[in-house]
């Protein structure tokens, strides 16, 4: 299937194709078109990322949780992945953490001018790993801090004040 979107991809417009391919449709080719373009005369691909379609921003969804609630994804890393897309690419209210280091990411990318998609292929993959290895951290982070809560109180340290 052909997926349409587009051009200078930074976040979302990077981490979706990465689940397309990975999750939705192996064989998937993407077309990255101007800005401009009359988006409701396409018909001939799935429209994503672009303003008023169905796979774009819905309250404070980005592209990416779009697609994952339209193919029914409900794997917890990919939710997880798709909170810190949507703080990379956006301004939730109560952002995830790891948004941020995404963010500086998929910035450096576009400064070295790598937004058209021939030159960003590796750096999918590459931005992938760079949050799930943040949602690694940030599942042992919580780990620890829920096995701290469960120990007695005797063995807390004392708070300082």
């Amino acid at each position: 299937m052909k997926w349409i979107t587009r051009e200078k991809a930074k976040v979302d417009r990077v981490a979706c194709p990465w689940l397309i391919r990975k999750f939705i449709d192996p064989q998937a080719k993407f077309v990255f078109l101007p800005a401009d373009t009359d988006w409701s005369k396409i018909t001939d691909g799935i429209v994503y990322d672009v303003p008023n379609c169905e796979l774009w921003h819905h309250g404070e969804d980005v592209s990416f949780e779009s697609i994952l609630k339209k193919y029914k994804l409900t794997d917890p890393a990919l939710l997880l992945l798709g909170e810190i897309v949507r703080a990379a690419d956006s301004h939730p209210g109560n952002p995830h953490p790891a948004g941020e280091g995404l963010r500086w990411i998929a910035h450096g990318f576009a400064s070295l001018g790598w937004t058209d998609p021939r030159s960003w292929r590796g750096n999918s993959s590459y931005m992938m790993r760079c949050i799930l290895n943040a949602r690694r951290e940030y599942s042992e982070a919580r780990n620890m801090q829920q096995r701290y809560r469960r120990r007695p109180a005797s063995l807390r340290p004392m708070p300082t004040a």
